[in-house]
């Protein structure tokens, strides 16, 4: 849903925590996170970090890096994930897999995502549902003749489950959420508004997440939920618009729903539909701006990110 899923993750991540570290603030409000990476390294500085994306798939991740404070998958949980994962039952569970996936690649998924409801907390379901979801990815590295080089899912979870990031506490209420964004920018109180503007599109969410659509119908079990997802977003920031106009409102109208928050951090991605002047003129309607930072990451991507600051 995020317009920063086009470059080096670790690129936009370097010039977000820059700018951010400019700023003053002991909370922050993440209402687009699309990723936990930003909130997990705030809240190893202390800062109380309260993240959302209405996508069940993000929040998973975003728990892991943000929420977590303590737990880790045993030994006995993964055996537990991993029992039986091969066997074909009946039928798929969650027969849109097989829309994404092998008939063998399809059972597993589904027999993992089954036993990963038997464990004991929403925590260990939320780190199991990343390392899934990181092996289901990576099923699509392979094609063609190097699929011969793929490990087992089972394997390629296992090594994966030893990559997680290990749980910290920075004795803060954190929290994770999958609210629609407007919804939880109207009821957060925090310090700083990190909003990290989604890209401007026109088709339906599940067409404009591409390949990425396979991860929320897994963790959600069917591919029934996306109508009722667009219809619960619909005319806010991140549904779709067919021009800058439109986008623009809605955008306006979700910093109104910010005022309370005293100050804000908005990300933009030039990508030719919207300039960075586009966006800083909204904001100024609304609230002085401080500054704009900006990075060119052209060579990678052709396109310039810049943070505005209000």
């Amino acid at each position: 849903m995020q317009g920063y899923n086009k470059i080096s993750p670790r690129s936009w991540l370097a010039f977000d925590l820059n700018v951010l570290r400019r700023i003053e603030f002991d909370s922050i409000a993440i209402p687009f996170s699309g990723s936990g990476e930003l909130g997990g390294y705030l809240k190893r500085t202390g800062v109380r970090v309260a993240a959302n994306d209405p996508l069940f798939s993000t929040w998973a991740d975003s728990y892991v890096h943000i929420a977590n404070s303590r737990e880790e998958l045993s030994a006995e949980d993964i055996e537990t994930i991993l029992e039986d994962a091969y066997v074909p039952d009946y039928e798929l569970k969650n027969p849109t897999l097989a829309n994404w996936f092998s008939e063998t690649d399809s059972w597993w998924l589904d027999n993992v995502r089954r036993n990963i409801d038997r464990l004991a907390t929403t925590g260990l379901k939320a780190i199991a549902s990343r390392i899934a979801i990181a092996a289901g990815d990576y099923v699509f590295a392979f094609s063609g003749e190097n699929r011969r080089l793929r490990q087992p899912l089972s394997n390629t979870f296992r090594r994966l489950s030893s990559l997680q990031p290990r749980p910290f506490d920075n004795r803060q209420n954190n929290t994770c959420s999958t609210k629609i964004p407007d919804d939880f920018i109207a009821e957060t109180h925090t310090d700083l508004m990190f909003l990290r503007l989604p890209a401007a599109h026109a088709q339906p969410l599940r067409t404009h997440l591409g390949r990425a659509a396979w991860r929320e119908e897994w963790i959600r079990g069917s591919s029934g939920f996306w109508d009722k997802l667009e219809n619960a977003a619909a005319h806010r920031l991140g549904a779709p618009t067919e021009t800058k106009s439109q986008y623009i409102q809605l955008l306006e109208e979700t910093l109104q729903r910010a005022s309370h928050i005293p100050k804000w951090a908005v990300a933009h991605v030039e990508d030719g539909f919207l300039q960075t002047q586009d966006i800083v003129d909204a904001i100024a309607r609304i609230r002085r701006v401080d500054a704009i930072y900006t990075k060119d990451f052209s060579e990678l991507t052709g396109t310039k990110a810049a943070i505005i600051t209000a």
